[in-house]
């Protein structure tokens, strides 16, 4: 009964009367025979002790957003940025007291795409390291992609639970709890929605539980939205990493507002900054916000990774060593001239809550120093050089029969 409710409708985006198959009957009959047939002897071959299935499948997923443009931005996070998110959410995972890592018993992804994100965080834990997978999706044929990509990393039907529905009108009734305490409580929230999506906030949702103290995104921007929501189910001891455009961190009206909330009450942990050209959908870098309902530090950690990375001929790469050195940074809240600076909320405040991050973080070279006297013997010593080797010349000129050089 679980199963046949986690991929009930698995392939109903798929056409077999498509004329792509054949034109006729017979045609699409015996092409479709040579698919399942190719397939079987393909999966024969597979070796059972690694998820060699599942990684094949996701590596068909990451061409296909290669090739899409834009679009790929709907369904894919890039393996390398879902690293860092995984990354840091396992991290605080740990126990404090032993430095063990304890199970997280629920995650979400509340804009799963193909569910990429949520494997990622499963693969840096191990399969005994959570308990299920929660992950929301409004297109319904990214929502398939993302079951399938469950089912063939070999994620029991149990361990699992995708939802087909709009996230901002909060569809899913999973999520209908006010109080998430007494129903849900998510150990760590991951997510990647869509930049600066235009949406429509209605009077009802003015009045929704998820936004209220905090007010609503603007209609232009639906990113603290998205926050707001994944934070709202966030448990107390747990952790949220979202990707998210620059302009959350500076802009001003609605969402300076809430901004500056989640920052006197403590919930901005971390603010990291990425390079451009990392996604297939858009060249503009991203930031990652770390957020935590319960915390200690008195601070926000800044990180500025953006020249951190390798160049590549249509998207910009960032190797495992510019991965593992901005997990480590956030693990231990290291300070690092012109990449990394604990800023008090001090300096914060008494910068209008502005979390530009070059404006606590530079990688700007500094200007070399000058000194005046030094460049005045320096041009004093030229001069006479020049004086002496124009007297020289006039010599030799004065022998020729030559009228001296000027000056």
């Amino acid at each position: 009964e679980s199963f046949s409710s986690n991929f009930q409708g698995l392939f109903s985006e798929i056409s077999l009367d498509s004329e792509k198959l054949g034109k006729n009957y017979r045609q699409r009959n015996d092409k479709l025979c040579t698919i399942i047939q190719k397939i079987s002897e393909g999966l024969a071959e597979f070796p059972p002790e690694r998820d060699l299935l599942g990684d094949a499948y996701e590596y068909l997923i990451g061409q296909f957003a290669a090739g899409s443009g834009k679009k790929a931005g709907e369904f894919y996070t890039p393996q390398q940025i879902s690293a860092i998110l995984s990354g840091i959410v396992s991290l605080d995972s740990q126990d404090p007291a032993s430095g063990k890592k304890k199970a997280l018993r629920q995650v979400l992804d509340f804009a799963c795409g193909s569910g990429s994100l949520l494997l990622n965080v499963r693969q840096r834990l191990g399969k005994n390291g959570i308990g299920r997978l929660f992950g929301q999706e409004k297109n319904v044929t990214t929502y398939n992609l993302a079951r399938m990509n469950m089912l063939l990393h070999g994620v029991k039907d149990t361990g699992f639970e995708i939802f087909h529905g709009d996230t901002l009108l909060n569809e899913w009734p999973l999520l209908r709890e006010e109080n998430p305490a007494k129903k849900v409580g998510f150990d760590a929230v991951v997510a990647n929605p869509p930049f600066s999506y235009r949406w429509e906030p209605t009077d009802a949702l003015k009045e929704d539980f998820r936004f209220k103290g905090y007010g609503m995104a603007p209609k232009s921007a639906a990113d603290f939205a998205f926050l707001l929501h994944g934070f709202h189910f966030l448990h107390r001891e747990g952790t949220m990493a979202i990707i998210l455009p620059h302009g959350v961190l500076f802009r001003g009206g609605a969402e300076a507002k809430i901004r500056k909330k989640l920052l006197q009450d403590g919930n901005i942990d971390t603010v990291i900054g990425l390079p451009p050209k990392l996604f297939y959908s858009t060249g503009i870098p991203v930031c990652i916000l770390v957020l935590k309902k319960c915390r200690q530090p008195d601070d926000v950690l800044f990180i500025n990774a953006s020249e951190h990375f390798e160049k590549g001929k249509r998207q910009n790469i960032l190797l495992p060593g510019h991965i593992d050195k901005i997990i480590d940074t956030y693990q231990h809240r290291k300070e690092e001239e012109r990449y990394s600076r604990r800023v008090s909320m001090e300096e914060i405040e008494e910068n209008g809550f502005n979390l530009n991050i070059s404006r606590y973080v530079s990688t700007a070279l500094p200007e070399p120093q000058i000194d005046l006297d030094e460049v005045f013997e320096t041009l004093q010593t030229l001069k006479n050089k020049r004086a002496v080797a124009q007297e020289r010349h006039n010599s030799y000129l004065k022998a020729l029969g030559l009228p001296p050089l000027p000056g």
